[in-house]
């Protein structure tokens, strides 16, 4: 904001209180821009370059090459400062172990500590922890709160500490709701005031890829790795190729008994097929004006899952309906309303269409009832050939000699932050419940049910219109505020259910309101994953079965799907009258106290943490022991072995999973040497503040496929110098003791799914100096960048297949130090066994002159403390 070259900076008034703005009006007068024609999302990205305009990161040339918005121009890299981050405690906790030990990194080097310190707000909201131990009773909810406690008590403590040594962090305690429902009901204000009272633009981003639901309220914000997170904390731009903004038409509406989780599946598979990886979808068509915000905060949710960085809408009335119902004072609703208006970021009737880069469209009427899986969420399937879909997967004629048998719904669960932040489908899920108790429906016993609302909220509105106690009855009761199955959390299976599934090696189902279904995610038991809405999960718990068509057949004696599904007329009536402003003001009154369990925990208030050498759940990391030297850091690469060599579609819960942690595995057997008993691993997503849990967790999928080892699951591998067959952790040990550095060589789509950044930090501590892939999902990418791991990609029309590679090899890479910082190009040499050699060329994905930069530091963790010490 120092330069101010445009000399735009002009007051509002609004509410009778005046802001000093950047006013995007007096850019367009000065001929910089043409507001009509750019997308609402990059008049968000302009305003952000002009107001922080200070020559270095942000300049004039930046704000005129955005504000022309030449379609046609090559991309080039622009800059933006977020108004906030955003945490949630899985990747929390390793940022603010980053962020202590960074701290001992500057106090060694005699520098004061606190200047690793938040700069910008941070909210965390503790959601990722509780789990589905109990179910189907009154009493879930109490036992599996005692127990999420008990599991995370440490990690609790430290957060707390957190809290207490660091300014502008604060945390939402657990069991209030689920990260991007808070952010949606409470914590975003849409627009930003700051301490001089200049207005602008709500922005952030989040250690969560679905960090992009907020931008169904018209907040631009999208999902990144925790190391960038914490770059954006302590000061650092985010730094991108301007995006491509792809415009989703809509128009018609949507048809009777239709609900938005069908749209959103529709919407992912076109998406995902258009191929949006890495740029912005923004929505627009008459179609726009007449979703609820719940609607379209469903839609912007799974933007990580179509593969975009953001899905946005832009402000309009219907946003400042919903700010209002969900008890934002009157006061920031008018400056919303004001702001928005004279920036030209309100969609107003009638208003031209902005310029898009590509477009394609949507007729809402054309959506039908859907379900998505079993693998995959873009893989969407209408509702009366999910039977065909199951048996194909199965591949066989289902087996069982009890009523669990192939295609058995075990899991069926309303959870997630998609769903439960929308009333119409979680009251849809409760009026199907009562019709289906009023006919003498129940639900199957082999099915473990669960209600894991994302805001306190859901369960006030349930309660008022009197629709709880028949979800209760069909035993989806309370278990939990959190995520719970939707990240894997979804507990062990009744013992007498595991057992046959186990016994007679079943192909069973889940059936989820939630954003992934991935292989090994939701339950290591359960192989074929559904993704529906919360009323199609309820109704597949009365069925008991996905290898049935149950749109067509019978729930049970005479009883159809259309017999007791609900009206809009029905949903409509209830969610006028039982969902209220009131009930947000009871619920977000005391957001950050929590309960007792909350306030029984104490922490010690200090400037750095002290670490307990016998914790098995905090431990200080690795990442400043040993400083790379800048100027050698970017060279060729010589003898790398290949760690594993993957396919298409492989994930981050893939290479770096969340849930179940396995016995007989090397992070299981790690905790077991320490005297931590199996009962009480909890999960990889509660260890990430563990270094030496997570190298052992990683490439630990139970489905995971490394072609090195054919026809096996799991964390497997073969140490090419013995030809030994053994775990992928202890390859890369010994590899490393020998001085030999790793490649990983995968298919398309590599990393998708969540943005966590152990995906990274995991394959950098495991020795993995490059991954040659066929193309990465955005976050990974960037994720690998920043750990000083070196992206690159093969050449179109080509892949590992096609040039023949086995993962057997000896690698080189050349041309590294041009390739990084010019031509983008490297070439790689593949020896095999017998002395002959694969040569070809590959892309360097170093995107931008920043990345260039961590690069050259070893990782941004690096880079941001040498930054902090020379202060």
């Amino acid at each position: 904001m120092a330069n101010n070259s445009f000399g735009v900076r002009t007051t509002l008034e609004a509410a009778g209180k005046q802001y000093s703005i950047y006013s995007l009006r007096a850019l367009e007068a000065k001929g910089v821009t043409k507001l009509s024609r750019l997308p609402y999302s990059i008049r968000v990205l302009l305003e952000n370059i002009v107001r922080n305009e200070d020559g270095l990161n942000f300049k004039a040339a930046d704000a005129e090459y955005v504000g022309k918005w030449d379609t046609a121009a090559p991309a080039r890299d622009v800059n933006m400062m977020p108004a906030r981050v955003l945490l949630q405690d899985f990747t929390g906790v390793p940022c603010v172990v980053d962020l202590a030990a960074m701290r001992d990194a500057l106090a060694a080097k005699g520098v004061d500590p606190k200047r690793a310190n938040p700069l910008i707000p941070v909210d965390l909201v503790i959601d990722h922890s509780v789990q589905v131990d109990h179910f189907g009773t009154p009493s879930a909810f109490d036992q599996n709160t005692i127990l999420e406690f008990q599991r995370n008590r440490e990690r609790y403590a430290f957060l707390k500490w957190g809290q207490i040594a660091f300014e502008n962090f604060r945390a939402v305690p657990p069991e209030t709701g689920i990260v991007h429902q808070v952010n949606l009901e409470y914590l975003a204000p849409v627009v930003f005031v700051n301490k001089d009272g200049v207005a602008y633009p709500d922005s952030l981003v989040g250690t969560d890829s679905h960090t992009t639901m907020i931008n169904g309220l018209g907040v631009v914000g999208w999902g990144v790795g925790g190391i960038e997170a914490e770059a954006c904390m302590l000061g650092q731009p985010l730094t991108m190729l301007l995006p491509q903004v792809v415009g989703f038409k809509l128009h018609g509406k949507l048809r009777e008994g239709v609900t938005a989780t069908d749209l959103v599946l529709t919407a992912t598979q076109m998406l995902r097929k258009k191929g949006v990886v890495g740029k912005f979808v923004e929505f627009f068509g008459e179609g726009v004006a007449a979703l609820p915000l719940a609607d379209r905060a469903t839609i912007a949710n799974m933007a990580p899952e179509y593969g975009a960085t953001i899905g946005f809408f832009p402000i309009d009335g219907q946003s400042l309906d919903y700010l209002r119902l969900s008890n934002r004072s009157e006061e920031q609703i008018a400056l919303v309303e004001a702001y928005a208006k004279e920036q030209g970021l309100f969609l107003e009737a009638g208003a031209p269409d902005p310029v898009y880069n590509d477009t394609l469209d949507l007729d809402l009427s054309t959506v039908v009832p859907s379900l998505a899986g079993p693998k995959r969420p873009q893989d969407r399937i209408n509702l009366p050939d999910v039977k065909a879909n199951f048996l194909t997967t199965l591949g066989a004629e289902p087996k069982g000699t009890t009523a669990v048998k192939d295609g058995a719904v075990v899991i069926a669960a309303i959870t997630s932050c998609t769903n439960t932040s929308n009333p119409s489908v979680l009251v849809a899920a409760g009026l199907l419940a009562k019709k289906a108790v009023e006919k003498g429906l129940t639900t199957k016993p082999w099915v473990k049910t669960s209600l894991a609302p994302g805001s306190k909220v859901v369960i006030d509105y349930l309660t008022d219109s009197g629709l709880l106690p028949y979800l209760e009855q069909l035993k989806f009761n309370l278990v939990g505020y959190g995520c719970t199955t939707c990240i894997g959390n979804s507990g062990p299976l009744p013992d007498d259910v595991s057992k046959v599934v186990a016994d007679e090696k079943l192909t069973v189902a889940a059936v989820l309101s939630g954003n992934r279904n991935f292989e090994g995610r939701v339950n290591p038991q359960v192989k074929a994953n559904y993704l529906a809405s919360p009323p199609l999960v309820v109704a597949y718990a009365l069925a008991g079965r996905v290898d049935m068509d149950i749109q067509n057949e019978p729930l049970a004696d005479g009883v159809y799907l259309k017999d007791i599904w609900p009206t809009n007329q029905e949903i409509a009536d209830v969610l006028k009258k039982s969902v209220r402003r009131d009930q947000f003001a009871r619920q977000y009154a005391q957001v950050f106290e929590g309960d007792a369990h909350w306030a029984g925990i104490s922490a010690t208030k200090s400037d750095q943490y002290t670490w307990d050498g016998d914790s098995t759940y905090i431990k200080k990391p690795p990442y400043f022991d040993a400083p790379i030297d800048p100027a050698t850091a970017i060279a060729d690469m010589q003898g790398l072995r290949v760690l594993a060599t993957l396919g298409d579609s492989v994930t981050t819960d893939h290479i770096s999973p969340a849930g179940n942690i396995a016995k007989d595995s090397p992070a299981g057997k790690y905790l077991m040497d320490l005297g931590v008993q199996a009962k009480d691993f909890n999960s990889y997503g509660a260890r990430r503040g563990n270094h030496e849990v997570m190298m052992r967790g990683t490439l630990a999928n139970i489905r995971l496929k490394n072609t090195m080892v054919p026809g096996v699951e799991g964390t497997w591998t073969i140490h090419v110098p013995t030809n030994e067959k053994m775990w992928i952790y202890d390859a890369s040990m010994k590899y490393q003791a020998a001085g030999t550095p790793l490649m990983i060589i995968a298919g398309k789509e590599y990393g998708s799914g969540s943005s966590r950044d152990w995906a990274a930090k995991g394959v950098a501590l495991l020795g993995v100096r490059a991954v040659i892939a066929e193309s990465f999902e955005r976050i990974h990418r960037s994720n690998l960048v920043g750990m000083g791991v070196l992206p690159l990609e093969f050449l179109d029309g080509q892949n590992k297949e096609s040039l023949g590679l086995t993962g057997l090899e000896e690698i080189s890479v050349t041309g590294v130090v041009a390739g990084v910082l010019e031509t983008k190009r490297a070439t790689v040499a593949a020896k095999a066994a017998d002395g002959s050699v694969k040569t070809f060329e590959v892309k360097v994905r170093i995107d931008t002159p920043t990345e260039v930069e961590y690069y050259r530091n070893g990782g941004i963790l690096p880079y941001v403390l040498g930054q902090l010490a020379a202060k």
